[in-house]
């Protein structure tokens, strides 16, 4: 809770990944990755209630595994290639009512720490709408160019030519107001907050080499 305000936690987890199978269970340094997004978030200081919106045994039954919430499984339909992100959070919703603001927290970012997830938040319950986490890009697409039928460089901003600081959502938390959420069907919106994190934390395991690299991330802060 924070400033009198419940807070829901939303862990979406869903079967059937085609370029890693298997991939929110697979183990990293002896846990599955989905337990590295738990366990963060079970140090959060804000969130009331923390459960997985997952369709698949299982995910769900390592989830449980960790001490983490069950309560519903998510519909087949919800857990399609082409579902939107926001979709299971809004089922979350409307299966248990009755919270001011809902965190989403994916479990392919396994790096996030639980300051990261309640910054998020205090900087949300102050709002009137969202804040999500994000990451500075080191190459600005200032200097990017698209090739024109010809081969020649055309600049992907129309010319533009001041350089300036640009960011990413780097997946790893979505936090809004619930009545604002259900309106919007979205958390990014021209008013929604930014909560920086550093790139080291930003990892979004999408690959095998993803994988590789967080096993490795891991061995060389244990060396």
């Amino acid at each position: 809770m924070i400033a009198g305000q419940r807070v829901l936690g939303v862990i979406a987890a869903r079967g059937g990944s085609k370029r890693v199978p298997g991939k929110n269970v697979r183990k990293v340094r002896g846990k599955p990755l989905i337990a590295w997004a738990i366990e963060e978030a079970q140090k959060s200081r804000h969130i009331d209630r923390l459960v997985l919106s997952s369709d698949d045994p299982a995910i769900i039954e390592a989830a449980k595994a960790c001490g983490c919430e069950v309560p519903f499984v998510r519909p087949a339909a919800l857990a399609q290639d082409d579902t939107p992100g926001v979709a299971p959070v809004l089922h979350a919703l409307a299966m248990l009512p009755g919270y001011d603001l809902v965190v989403l927290l994916q479990a392919t970012s396994p790096l996030r720490r639980a300051e990261d997830i309640d910054g998020c938040i205090e900087r949300c319950a102050a709002s009137n709408g969202a804040c999500v986490s994000v990451a500075k890009v080191e190459k600005s697409p200032y200097w990017m160019y698209f090739l024109d039928e010809r081969g020649c460089m055309v600049p992907i901003l129309g010319g533009e030519t001041a350089a300036r600081d640009v960011y990413i959502l780097n997946g790893a938390v979505y936090v809004a107001r619930t009545d604002w959420l259900k309106k919007t069907q979205t958390f990014v919106t021209p008013e929604t907050l930014a909560y920086v994190m550093p790139a080291g934390r930003s990892l979004d395991v999408d690959t095998e080499l993803d994988l590789k690299f967080f096993d490795a991330l891991l061995e060389d802060a244990q060396a």
